[in-house]
């Protein structure tokens, strides 16, 4: 009797963690967030506001895009203002009280992280400055895992018949996100102590862990597209200490690529975000890798 008990509760077990996820329709407002999410809820109907190739501080509030956010059971954004010339529109025009400002199931990923660059007063003659901090937190490795059970807690919230399914998922992630900082740390040991030249500050938290040092930014400002005089003032930099120019893919590359042939360092295009079925994992490893293979950082005095 007891070994039958024990086969149904067996069995109901599996099945508990086998049954569909509810549909539940996910808006993001950055693909690294829908990468996340899908991490923990693959059966979500997950809708992602921009693309690898867009800037998400300037996107337009455009009725599809506000249709979405009306259907959203759920949503996720970066915060820290990353989205404060379009997100409060959609917000402001759906009238889903779920996804508002501070709505039940609204996550901003900067409420969870430790912020960098956070700033007691911001006025427009400073450029883009986020007074909450750097808003590029996709980039900060070690939150991840702490994102990870917000994301775990706030779906099995929404969606309790399948909670045990969201945990299982979530400890799978983290487990997983866990073994990759082990990898990184080793891989990118050689990347200690480097110095860039940066275009924003993008990858200001993976910098800062991986320990390169921005020393300088193609841009004269924040959000202030790079100009000829700033960039010539550029070229005065102590370049031998320069280990390679960095900029985004969605970025122009025409300054980057200027100031490359004035003081004869490597250039990097560097992902913003995941491409596609991209995972959040992959998005580091392709970062580190192309620092230490394409660039040549390791190795600059080969270079020079």
């Amino acid at each position: 009797m007891r070994s039958k008990c024990l086969i149904r509760l067996v069995a109901a077990s599996a099945a508990l963690l086998s049954s569909p996820a509810m549909a539940l329709s996910v808006f993001v407002c950055e693909p690294e967030w829908k990468a996340l999410i899908a991490a923990h809820a693959p059966d979500a109907m997950i809708y992602s506001a921009t693309t690898a190739n867009q800037d998400p501080h300037y996107v337009q509030a455009r009725p599809s895009l506000i249709a979405k956010f009306r259907q959203a059971d759920m949503a996720m954004c970066s915060g820290a203002e990353l989205e404060v010339g379009w997100l409060p529109m959609l917000q402001a025009r759906s009238g889903n009280p779920l996804v508002q400002e501070s709505g039940p199931n609204m996550i901003y990923a900067s409420n969870h992280v430790r912020m960098l660059d956070t700033h007691n007063h911001v006025d427009r003659a400073m450029g883009d400055i986020h007074a909450h901090g750097n808003p590029h937190v996709q980039f900060a490795v070690q939150s991840i895992p702490k994102l990870s059970k917000v994301i775990t807690t706030k779906l099995q919230q929404i969606d309790p018949d399948n909670a045990l399914q969201y945990q299982v998922n979530g400890m799978r992630f983290r487990r997983h996100w866990n073994t990759k900082v082990s990898e990184w740390k080793q891989k990118s040991a050689s990347l200690r102590g480097k110095r860039v030249v940066g275009y924003h500050a993008t990858y200001r938290y993976l910098f800062e862990w991986l320990g390169v040092s921005q020393v300088a930014d193609l841009e004269p400002k924040p959000g202030i597209s790079p100009t000829a005089s700033h960039l010539q003032s550029l070229v005065r930099l102590d370049y031998d200490e320069i280990d390679a120019i960095v900029y985004s893919t969605y970025q122009d590359s025409r300054p980057a690529n200027w100031l490359q042939k004035q003081i004869n360092v490597p250039v990097v295009a560097l992902p913003l975000t995941v491409r596609n079925d991209e995972t959040l994992d992959s998005l580091i490893d392709n970062i580190i890798d192309s620092l230490l293979v394409n660039t040549v950082l390791a190795e600059h005095s080969v270079i020079k």
